[in-house]
């Protein structure tokens, strides 16, 4: 059979799968295409890879473009597999603490270890220790039932038999789920009696609007008590920013077979008459038989021309969301005490709504990872500061009024890094901004929304819980499809995607398959066959 799918191949220059897009989602894809015998071209419109989680570059200096924390390299978890299988040769720095939360009201350490952080969090607020200990634990619990999905991605659909043995015999756990269904997590907290625990609620708020893109109150239950997790999970910083860890899965599965093609827009999508896709870019055309976007619906629907009720809806809900504000800075290192990679988020007032300046996200990266500065004789690090903005009422603003209020966030970003991170302030040799539009230009992203579907409280959370098929052969991924939301989400929807395209669409059966070199001679170029050239 394989010989038969290459000499196809050769003689109709048609490629299994093109996926489009190297952001996380796309290269989970594209690693869970390896191994398959399927012939596979990634197509990235950006010369890095990464999407909303690369690196750049700006007068010699390296700055992460938006995400900057990274799940999932906790023993057994999958970018951890990732690293041991592709040898990727990364180096993960687990921090402690992982984030500092400073408010008027408290400095509060985020300690790796879950024991030490609520005991921290009870000596805060000492009136509600017992019920903060009960809170924990029943959190806890919900984390481990949904977090074994993410540990586990045979767990997550497409499903085979043994998976759904597997979910059979989690039943029990799973029905401690059922009450928070469609329940906001402020409910819960009331259940708690915790109401009025400030320091809780401030953290809560924290999280979930860095993680589940909303307020506690209003944030669907399960999804916001697993979010919780976030900091216990394998999160740290890896060696070189996210787009290094970017750039060696890129390079590992170029060894393994997959044709990267970077600053290589697609274009146009467009069904032929015998069913392939003419996927037509900017240095020629290919003909696929599926195709995996990893894209904003509204950006798929542009290439195809058109919308479906689904792509629709979909894009309703992601322009419910959010964009970003951002500041890039270059620090003079000499100022800052600590060496290694942190990570702060600082919030002005705890009464206002977490965003627009009020509340941002800044994190510094690691002393080691920079020369010297050239302008300033000094060793200079970057920091990443970002702060959420409601992109549907900013682009309802005039051109004018939009520019406006992009400075105006930009100043109250500054404010709030001056009053609670003094010393990383002082440490600016330089200020870069960027907004939504820039995110957009650079990212391609429709609008420059971020962050995907907010997963406030409903039932419409769990319409959509496997691979997001657009018609047959074409699959959408990212952070707007489950499980979405993060880096590590992202890549395995693209994990899970792959499987479903080689079940639905190329009768591949893949089953569990290692990645490591056994594959492919790392040192020895793909094969000419997955290498499929364009029309012209």
């Amino acid at each position: 059979m394989a010989q038969e799918r290459e000499s196809r191949q050769n003689a109709q220059g048609v490629v299994d799968c093109l996926i489009i897009g190297a952001g996380f989602g796309g290269l989970g894809a594209a690693v869970g295409l390896l191994g398959s015998g399927a012939s596979v071209v990634l197509c990235e419109a950006l010369r890095y890879p990464g999407g909303c989680a690369s690196s750049f570059t700006r007068g010699g200096q390296r700055y992460e473009s938006g995400a900057t924390l990274f799940s999932g390299f906790g023993p057994g978890q999958l970018f951890d597999d990732w690293s041991r299988q592709l040898e990727l040769g990364v180096e993960f720095q687990a921090l402690d603490p992982l984030i500092e939360l400073r408010t008027p009201e408290l400095v509060l350490p985020v300690w790796r270890d879950r024991a030490r952080f609520v005991e921290t969090l009870c000596a805060l607020e000492p009136r509600f220790a017992s019920s903060l200990q009960r809170f924990f634990a029943e959190q806890k619990t919900i984390a481990d039932t949904l977090w074994q999905l993410f540990d586990t991605p045979e767990l997550l659909p497409p499903f085979r038999s043994s998976s759904l043995w597997q979910h059979s015999l989690r039943t029990p756990s799973y029905l401690k789920l059922l009450p928070l269904i469609g329940q906001p997590l402020g409910r819960y907290i009331e259940r708690h009696g915790l109401s009025e625990c400030q320091a809780l609620r401030t953290y809560l708020n924290a999280v979930c609007q860095i993680t589940v893109q909303t307020a506690a109150d209003e944030a669907e239950a399960p999804f916001a008590l697993a979010a919780l997790d976030y900091c216990f999970r394998g999160t740290g910083h890896v060696a070189g920013g996210i787009g290094s860890f970017a750039s060696a899965v890129t390079d590992a599965i170029s060894r393994r077979g997959t044709d990267v093609r970077f600053s290589n827009r697609v274009q146009r999508i467009a069904r032929e008459p015998l069913g392939d896709f003419r996927v037509e870019t900017r240095h020629g055309t290919w003909r696929a038989r599926s195709v995996i976007a990893n894209l904003l619906p509204q950006d798929l629907a542009r290439l195809l021309g058109y919308a479906d009720a689904e792509l629709r809806e979909l894009s309703a809900q992601v322009e419910s969301g959010w964009g970003a504000v951002m500041s890039y800075l270059t620090l003079d290192a000499t100022k800052l005490s600590e060496k290694a990679a942190f990570h702060l988020q600082l919030v002005a007032d705890t009464e206002q709504e977490f965003s627009c300046g009020n509340h941002v996200f800044c994190s510094v990266s690691d002393a080691r990872e920079h020369s010297d500065g050239v302008a300033s004789g000094s060793k200079q690090r970057s920091a990443t500061l970002s702060t959420h903005v409601k992109l549907a009422w900013l682009r309802s603003l005039s051109e004018s009024e939009r520019a406006d209020t992009v400075r105006a966030i930009q100043q109250a970003m500054r404010r709030t890094l001056e009053l609670r991170a003094p010393e990383v302030a002082g440490a600016a040799l330089h200020w870069m901004p960027a907004s939504p539009r820039t995110f957009e230009r650079f990212t391609g992203r429709f609008g420059g929304y971020v962050g995907g579907v907010p997963r406030r409280a409903g039932l419409a959370n769990y319409r959509r819980l496997g691979p997001l098929r657009v018609e047959p052969g074409l699959y959408l991924v990212g952070d707007s499809v489950f499980p979405g939301q993060s880096i590590l989400a992202a890549a395995l929807g693209g994990l899970r995607t792959a499987e479903a395209i080689c079940a639905k669409e190329l009768g591949i059966g893949i089953g569990k398959r290692r990645l490591s070199a056994q594959h492919a001679d790392p040192h020895v170029s793909p094969p000419a066959r997955s290498r499929g050239a364009p029309t012209r």
